[in-house]
């Protein structure tokens, strides 16, 4: 079992970064913008812990939740970003990212199970926030498709990391009691105080 899910998060890995190879060869397609967006979601921690911890919760939950929390996050977090583009008002962005941090944190600190379109909605309501920064920071030379095609692919990337991050955890916690998943979750949390409070 443990060696099914490990090849086929290597075959989802691999499938998702063949968008980020095709656009990397010179001529082929909007180069600068993809890249500009498939670096923003990674050049943040606070975008880097929300989307390891929606990978962890979806993990968690499992069934559905392993594949739609994420599509939600990615897809909501396109919405966002062409709200971002259009300069259509969010208010309070960076709170809201740094608050999904510790929202999720906590999330998978203790634990939570929640219905899959709870899952949802949770992380559809962050995915606004991350999305919104991404588009408002879009570089006025990169073009709009190419960049929030950079950004979704890195964001499924984290995301797909994240499950296969909880599935480590997971299995450490059988080994090791719930410490591992709550020291997981409880790290995320703490940045994203950190991070709310200006001290990161």
């Amino acid at each position: 079992m443990t060696r099914k899910i490990s090849k086929l998060a290597g075959a989802l890995l691999t499938l998702l970064a063949v968008p980020a190879m095709a656009f990397a060869h010179t001529g082929v397609g909007e180069t600068t913008g993809f890249m500009h967006g498939f670096g923003h979601p990674i050049s943040g921690l606070d975008h880097i812990l929300a989307m390891v911890m929606v990978g962890v919760f979806a993990f968690q939950l499992g069934g559905r939740a392993l594949w739609l929390v994420p599509s939600t996050f990615v897809l909501v977090m396109a919405v966002g970003g062409a709200f971002g583009v259009m300069d259509v008002a969010v208010p309070f962005v960076e709170t809201g990212i740094a608050l999904s941090a510790i929202v999720l944190g906590a999330i998978v600190a203790f634990g939570i199970k929640a219905a899959v379109a709870v899952a949802m909605g949770i992380v559809g309501l962050f995915a606004i926030f991350h999305g919104h920064a991404h588009g408002a920071e879009m570089p006025e030379d990169a073009g709009g498709v190419a960049y929030a095609a950079g950004f979704m692919v890195a964001t499924a990337l984290f995301n797909v990391a994240g499950i296969a991050i909880g599935f480590v955890v997971g299995k450490a916690s059988e080994r090791s009691g719930r410490i591992v998943t709550q020291a997981a979750g409880g790290i995320a949390a703490i940045a994203g105080v950190g991070l709310l409070t200006g001290l990161l």
